[in-house]
């Protein structure tokens, strides 16, 4: 349903976003969706086919040349950042496909329903959580949890943003987050396995291997598919970064697609732009 002040698609309702991916699965189609950094990005993700787009704070860290992981430190305004973006560079560009906003759920600073709000009214169609801390773990995970900045108050804004007629796409890393999620009405539970690997920074000896993202990724969905069958499972991150690392998440469990961010924005970038730039050099006088 496009847009009537823009005759664009965005902003859609919770569930014509439902019924757009149900149709992508109705016609045989894994759900394809990515990460965007920038405008450019954007607009040939969403030439590609994209099913939707996530506006990341790491997006912008990530498309600067550094790790992603930089967006869950305290390098700026995450909230603030995915706003930015979102309003200047990715939302003017793209034409049709949804559009969903990164928020940091456990900000201290915010009214969450205020901001929410704010980002309804700029024309994003849901949201996703993140930074999140589902991704800590250890002692400091323990001290963010006892601190009042719990992933708690990620599932919190969750359910916020249900109520308020936006998607939302979730990250979680065990069973037991995704329930939480789901029951806080989640519309997509993304299984995040850890750090994207390859590239240039990608991680190398701090993610897990294809047989434990296998698992890790079904038991989430089997933990939320009996109590919440109508919920989108996608999958995300470690070794789970090429066309064919997909085919065998699909092939081996039960998700109906893949969330890419690193993968489809930084990959694409780093090699397409490295080996152009080769054939330019190789020509001779």
């Amino acid at each position: 349903m496009p847009n009537p002040w823009t005759g664009k698609g965005n902003p859609y309702t919770k569930q014509e976003v439902r019924d757009r991916l149900q149709q992508t699965l109705d016609g045989g189609k894994a759900i394809i969706g990515a990460g965007a950094g920038t405008g450019i990005s954007a607009k040939f993700i969403e030439k590609g086919g994209a099913d939707f787009l996530i506006i990341y704070n790491s997006g912008r860290f990530r498309m600067s040349g550094h790790g992603s992981t930089a967006g869950l430190m305290a390098y700026g305004d995450a909230n603030a950042v995915a706003m930015e973006i979102g309003e200047f560079e990715v939302l003017p560009v793209v034409e049709e496909i949804p559009v969903f906003c990164g928020v940091h759920g456990s900000d201290p600073r915010r009214r969450m329903w205020h901001f929410l709000g704010k980002v309804k009214d700029m024309g994003f169609s849901g949201v996703n959580n993140f930074p999140t801390h589902s991704i800590v773990d250890g002692h400091f995970r323990q001290v963010l949890e006892e601190t009042g900045m719990s992933f708690q108050k990620e599932v919190e804004m969750i359910r916020l943003a249900s109520k308020m007629d936006l998607f939302s796409v979730v990250y979680v890393a065990k069973p037991e987050e995704a329930v939480q999620m789901a029951d806080a009405g989640a519309d997509a539970i993304i299984a995040h396995v850890g750090t994207t690997i390859g590239g240039s920074i990608g991680v190398v000896g701090a993610t897990c291997t294809m047989d434990d993202a296998i698992e890790t990724t079904q038991s989430i969905i089997d933990a939320v598919k009996k109590s919440n069958p109508d919920t989108f499972f996608l999958a995300h991150g470690g070794p789970i970064n090429t066309p064919d690392d997909v085919r065998i998440i699909l092939d081996k469990t039960d998700a109906h697609g893949f969330v890419g961010a690193s993968s489809l924005e930084r990959m694409g970038v780093e090699k397409s732009l490295t080996d152009l730039t080769k054939v330019f050099k190789s020509l001779t006088i």
